[in-house]
């Protein structure tokens, strides 16, 4: 029986999907839920499972884009498995060696004139005029008897001026992925479309790590070995704020303003197939353990090419980390149609004053970028001074003064 694959909808609003690879070829025999392809939407990449066993046929190339629906391959379930091991087989014929042909002796080329001791050789002249040019007389041609290179040839001579000789210039075009050509979109409809502003902060991040300093190890052991790092503060700091001013947790649409009571977390994370920014639901609810496993949860699945739509669907404001790479600075790009995103950045130690003396201590800068359109400015600064005073003083702003409690030891 010939079974026809086709396509499944990734999503409620996906209605085409890009064959990005198929793992297998035209003509083998594939088990029933083994991976036959993957598939790019303009959320995620997929992996396609075969529904039965049997002999596949495709029906589409790799980046060709299909319908949800579409057939995109067969399989022969009454095909026959091939035997472990077994070798092909092909068949050999006796092929009659070809009777060889009498070919014309090719004419001999002429002898290369002899090399002499004047070839490449420029005169005294041409010797003085090429030293003043700083021009190496190899480089030269020469059209004097046997090659010496003449007065004239010097004089006519041109500085290299760094032209590639034998270096490497190839290029490659590629076609983007539908994953890819729809973040570019994105990004350019943010850009056009919303009314982007970008506020700057900066956190001294000393009391963060006095309190991962004292606490991390036993909060790794306690948990199964999920760490105490960054962005569950970032991320309390975050809803807290937005439960302060909560038109950062808003959004446009059309002439109308949606405002939501609950805070879910886009965490923009780097994953083989590019930028993902699953979503942490519900964070305002959740607590640092509870932060903590959730964004690992989503980072592995990101780097296992296993984050689905829904992983990815929603949220309502997002946080960005280019500090892991090495950014001191920035303007974030707003992940619409959302209003805001926060961006960190790498912690360098610099001096501050404190209480009217110079002190070094960690500190990273911060940048809100926001939808002027429905935040205005009151709301913007406030919201990420809310941020910083929150992790500059989490002992009492996040943790009510009880770390064990908060961090469930």
């Amino acid at each position: 029986m010939i079974l026809e694959m086709k396509v499944p909808s990734p999503g409620e609003s996906i209605k085409e999907v890009e064959i990005a690879t198929w793992l297998v070829k035209d003509g083998d025999y594939v088990e029933k839920d083994q991976a036959i392809a993957e598939v790019d939407s303009d959320k995620a990449t997929l992996e396609l499972p075969a529904e039965a066993s049997g002999i596949i046929t495709l029906k589409a190339e790799e980046g060709d884009a299909v319908a949800v629906g579409a057939v995109v391959c067969h399989i022969d379930t009454d095909g026959a498995r091939p035997a472990a091991g077994a070798p092909a087989v092909e068949a050999t014929k006796t092929v009659e060696a070809p009777k060889a042909e009498v070919k014309a002796e090719a004419p001999k080329a002429a002898p290369a004139p002899a090399t002499t001791y004047a070839s490449g050789t420029p005169s005294p002249a041409a010797r003085k005029i090429l030293d003043e040019k700083n021009i190496e007389a190899s480089s030269v041609t020469g059209t004097g008897k046997a090659g010496r290179v003449t007065k004239d040839d010097a004089v006519n001579a041109v500085p290299s001026m760094g032209t590639p000789t034998g270096g490497s210039r190839g290029s490659e075009r590629t076609k983007l992925s539908m994953l890819r050509r729809k973040v570019a979109e994105r990004l350019v409809a943010a850009k056009n479309e919303t009314a982007m502003l970008t506020t700057f902060n900066e956190v001294n991040m000393t009391p963060i790590n006095m309190i991962r300093n004292e606490y991390k190890d036993a909060f790794k052991a306690k948990h199964n070995g999920v760490g105490l790092g960054y962005m569950s503060f970032f991320t309390k700091a975050v809803t807290r704020a937005l439960q302060l001013y909560p038109d950062v947790n808003s959004m446009m649409d059309g002439d109308h303003k949606i405002a939501f009571d609950f805070c879910d977390i886009s965490i923009a994370v780097s994953g083989p197939k590019g930028l993902m920014v699953p979503v942490v639901r519900n964070a305002e609810n959740l607590t640092f353990r509870g932060v903590e496993a959730d964004i690992k949860r989503l980072a592995i699945k990101a780097r296992d090419g296993q984050i689905t739509v829904d992983d990815m669907t929603g949220g309502t404001f997002t946080i960005t980390n280019g500090g892991v790479f090495g950014s001191m600075l920035s303007t974030p790009i707003i992940n619409p149609p959302q209003s805001g995103i926060l961006g960190m950045h790498n912690i360098i130690e610099r001096p501050i004053a404190v209480n009217g003396k110079v002190e070094i201590h960690p500190m990273m800068y911060v940048a809100l970028s926001y939808d002027h359109r429905i935040i205005d400015g009151r709301e913007s600064v406030g919201f990420l001074v809310a941020v910083k005073e929150a992790l500059e003083n989490p002992m009492e702003l996040l943790l009510d003064n009880n770390p064990k409690k908060a961090f469930e030891l």
